[in-house]
């Protein structure tokens, strides 16, 4: 979360000011589908997603939002809007929580205009979305490439083509496929304006190579103070963007009080079948309830490290020959059947939050 940006309202949810930061998805349903759109943004709910953006290409699309909160989806939605700025007027009018264009796309200074008070009218914050790949002319022509450099000017360009009409309720986007671009791009963006930031790095790749991606291009913002929302593009189902970002910010200790798992990577010295043990244990406490807390849980595979880590923990095991090392909090309470491991492990966790 950054503290020096303005606070802009989403629907329930604040973005900027200090305020948490969010998660967010987009869905991958056709929007006219309306309830294969409603059954996704539940989903994305359901999972931890905060703010979920459908595209609108049309005003029958853009109706999709208000049947979205007609039957249940709490959540804020963004309408993303390419190119007709009536689309985005229509998405205000029908329910949407926020507008994302790009004013250089949406026409003149008075097609801006018009959807600036459409939002103003709704009480609606308007992002703009930077990218990489669709950057202005002018900006290739005199910068040669997107650089970070180039990408910012076009974002500052495009927030004063709306400051201009008197309009500040603004969160900014700069993403780009390549990481270390995105990364000083926005470090630019910070250090020289208030604006909220959504953070992420787009067309990122697969699952797995978009993971890797996000997680240094989005955690080296973020542990520098960098950051009121993300997105972690992915080339997969919306539903793994939000795990993927849930980890990310447990990983820089900004995610709600959760589960925390510590796991060795394994080596010769390994005794017992640590690599199963992780699998099965995140299996079995995936939609484990803490109740506000956070807890650690240290499984080890040897003597190692592994005491050591288990201590630090809450709770956990270092694994011996068939057997492991029960620990909690600090202290050894026991040997444990290597068969026995993970239930012994659900137990201590729900005595934890119990307690």
């Amino acid at each position: 979360m950054s503290d020096h940006t303005r606070a802009v309202r989403v629907g329930s949810l604040t973005i900027g000011g200090g305020a948490p930061v969010s998660i967010q998805s987009m869905t991958n349903t056709n929007t006219l589908d309306r309830e294969a759109t409603l059954a996704q943004c539940l989903a994305l709910e359901a999972a931890g997603c905060d703010i979920i953006r459908l595209a609108a290409e049309n005003e029958e699309a853009a109706k999709t939002f208000s049947f979205l909160k007609e039957n249940g989806v709490t959540a804020p939605l963004v309408a993303d809007i390419h190119f007709d700025y009536k689309i985005a007027i229509a998405a205000a009018k029908y329910g949407a929580d926020k507008i994302r264009i790009n004013p250089g796309n949406i026409g003149d200074r008075q097609k801006v205009a018009e959807v600036a008070a459409a939002c103003r009218d709704a009480g609606l914050p308007i992002r703009i979305g930077v990218n990489g790949g669709s950057l202005e002319k002018k900006l290739l022509e005199k910068y040669g490439s997107p650089t970070p450099e180039a990408l910012a000017e076009s974002a500052f360009g495009e927030a004063e083509a709306l400051e201009s009409v008197g309009f500040s309720d603004i969160v900014i986007s700069i993403k780009s496929s390549r990481v270390r671009d995105m990364i000083a791009a926005c470090r630019i963006v910070s250090k020289n304006s208030d604006y909220p930031l959504h953070i992420g790095v787009t067309e990122a790749g697969d699952e797995y190579s978009g993971l890797v991606k996000n997680s240094i291009g989005i955690g080296a913002l973020l542990a520098d103070g960098i950051g009121d929302t993300i997105r972690v593009s992915l080339t997969a189902d919306p539903l793994r963007e939000v795990e993927a970002a849930k980890e990310i910010l447990r990983a820089v200790g900004m995610y709600k009080p959760s589960l925390h798992i510590v796991s060795c990577p394994t080596c010769s010295r390994t005794k017992i079948d640590i690599i199963s043990l992780v699998k099965r244990f995140r299996e079995a406490a995936k939609d484990f309830d803490t109740k506000g807390k956070d807890i650690t849980v240290a499984i080890m595979g040897c003597a190692v490290n592994g005491p050591g880590e288990a201590r630090e923990a809450d709770f956990g095991i270092a694994g011996g020959r068939g057997e492991g090392l029960l620990f909690r909090r600090g202290e050894i309470i026991g040997k444990v059947p290597e068969s026995e491991i993970i239930p012994v492990l659900i137990e201590n966790l729900r005595e934890m939050t119990d307690n």
